[in-house]
């Protein structure tokens, strides 16, 4: 297994090298909006659409629930061309992660309700694995070298962390705190917490089910951190840089986000308009090498609606027409690319999820900037 994971990344990696000039420069100007519907997406409740994650073509992958409440994975291609994919046995495909050349991971469930990694390269071909001592393994994050991280649970319903390198070794580790109890140690998030570099970002649950940020740079050294205030602290993204960012509940459950800078400063901001209950303010999807953010802010009647936070500081919001305006509705942005696309799904009034896409350039729809 591991002998083909690292021919086919090496391969895939060495064409994509020749013949791919990599951009950089991530943008946030007024914004055109595509809506889209995975062939085969149910239509309750529940069902539909969820991209999750798009490189800085504008391929984006994610999965759909059909009409069964069987979930299947699916890439949209930069023209908007749709395959849809399951691993064999699986019987719940969730993608989380893609890079630069179109290789895609995640994880899938089989019969018996036990989950693997799984790597999709480029052309289609899927290799599964698992940590060993893994009862479920949860892929979540791929390189551009194609290197892979995620968590998985051991006998005793265990987090550890996990990197599979390009070259097929599988390494585990634990962030110092981390707790030994049910559901409780250390888990990198999903989709853009490990950068080019190798370094890994997440989050620890200690012994008191308390959650921190942590840290973990390409030699395997692991740094807590948690904003000052934070109850619960959610480190969900890093880029090319070193900055990470995400967000915290305070000691009134309310969510603001973060950013701390690659020396360790924390930057605490909110969205205007953000509510101030439990449950609601301002989260983090993803950040750029630019410094750009996007994410999503609940009100104070419990609706989603879209950001966008520029290097700077400044913020711009915006929902998808045809969003629902309701508590448990609205705007979901996953991800904003090194171009400053932002993809995500949205919730209708129905409470069936669509996919967007916010590509650079064009109209506006719905935008309110302050």
């Amino acid at each position: 297994m591991k002998s083909r994971i690292l021919t086919l990344l090496t391969a895939v990696i060495l064409v994509a090298v020749l013949t791919i000039p990599l951009q950089t420069t991530a943008r946030v100007s007024h914004n055109k909006i595509t809506t889209f519907d995975v062939p085969g997406a149910g239509t309750g409740a529940g069902q539909g659409t969820f991209p999750i994650d798009m490189n800085q073509w504008n391929s984006i992958e994610g999965y759909y629930i059909d009409a069964n409440n069987v979930y299947h994975g699916f890439v949209r291609n930069p023209f908007g061309y749709i395959t849809t994919f399951d691993p064999t046995g699986s019987t719940g495909t969730e993608p989380f992660s893609n890079n630069v050349w179109g290789a895609i991971t995640g994880f899938y469930a089989d019969a018996n309700g036990v989950y693997h990694g799984f790597l999709r390269n480029p052309f289609g071909h899927i290799t599964t694995f698992d940590p060993t001592g893994s009862t479920s393994t949860f892929a979540e994050n791929i390189n551009i070298f194609g290197a892979i991280a995620g968590e998985y649970y051991d006998a005793n319903s265990v987090q550890h962390g996990f990197l599979l390198t390009p070259y097929g070794k599988m390494i585990s580790f634990d962030a110092p705190g981390a707790g030994t109890g049910t559901n409780q140690g250390t888990y990198p998030y999903a989709g853009t917490c490990l950068n080019s570099a190798g370094t890994i970002v997440g989050g620890y649950i200690d012994a008191n089910n308390v959650e921190h940020g942590f840290v973990r740079d390409p030699y395997g050294t692991i740094a807590s951190f948690d904003p000052k205030g934070s109850t619960d602290t959610l480190a969900d993204t890093i880029n090319d840089k070193g900055a990470i960012a995400g967000f915290y509940a305070d000691a009134n459950g309310v969510y603001h986000g973060f950013v701390r800078d690659p020396y360790g400063h924390i930057t605490t901001f909110d969205v205007k308009g953000a509510g101030t209950g439990p449950g609601q303010g301002t989260e983090v999807s993803t950040n750029t090498d630019e410094g750009a953010i996007d994410g999503e802010y609940i009100d104070a009647n419990g609706v989603a609606h879209g950001f966008v936070r520029d290097p700077y500081g400044h913020i711009t919001t915006f929902d998808v027409k045809g969003a629902g305006t309701g508590s448990g509705q609205g705007t979901i942005p996953t991800i904003i690319n090194q171009e400053g696309a932002i993809d995500g799904y949205y919730v209708d009034a129905n409470g069936v999820a669509h996919g967007f896409l916010r590509s650079v350039g064009g109209g506006k729809d719905r935008e309110s900037e302050f």
